[in-house]
């Protein structure tokens, strides 16, 4: 019944089907709440981003789905206070690879796509083709895959976050801003 994503709505099918007495915001307020006890940061990437704002880079945010479950799942990993802004596609009516969401983010950490930036992802259509179409530099976290065949190359590819972080300091602050 529930997909890859869940919205409100779903839990009113889900309350019907299953006969529950339970209120459809309570369902929902329950399954966020776990969706956000899951959340967690892998090693190194509190630290890095402290590096990188030290470094003067503007770090933000743009990601797709119901804005209170992924806000909670930021919160809750300890990201949400590391970054200057956050969209979030059920905000804004449409999602990555759309340059709206990506524009909406920059807008919020107080800069534009057009001076330039990086976006971190791990998904070769929505974040790097997506960030790419922005105007930004890419980065691409691999996390064991495979780099899709035929697929536009990154900029530059990393195993981990910690490692993609590790690369953007290398970079420099020549496009002060990312994004992932």
């Amino acid at each position: 019944m529930l997909k890859a994503r869940a919205y409100p709505e779903h839990f009113e099918v889900l309350r019907a089907t299953l006969g529950l007495q339970t209120s459809v915001k309570d369902l929902w307020s329950e399954y966020v709440t776990g969706m956000a006890r899951k959340a967690t940061c892998h090693p190194g990437i509190h630290s890095g981003l402290r590096k990188m704002r030290e470094a003067g880079w503007t770090l933000g945010i743009v990601t797709n789905g119901a804005v209170d479950i992924q806000m909670a799942k930021l919160e809750r990993a300890g990201i949400a206070s590391l970054v200057d802004g956050v969209c979030i596609s059920d905000e804004v009516g449409v999602r990555k690879p759309s340059r709206l969401p990506f524009e909406l983010a920059a807008e919020r950490c107080g800069t534009t796509l057009a001076q330039g930036g990086w976006m971190v992802g791990d998904n070769a259509a929505s974040d790097i083709e997506g960030g790419r179409a922005a105007g930004l530099r890419t980065a691409w976290v691999g996390t064991g895959c495979p780099w899709p065949s035929g697929a536009p190359e990154p900029d530059l590819r990393a195993e981990d976050a910690a490692e993609a972080v590790a690369l953007l300091l290398e970079q420099g602050n020549r496009s002060p801003s990312v994004y992932s």
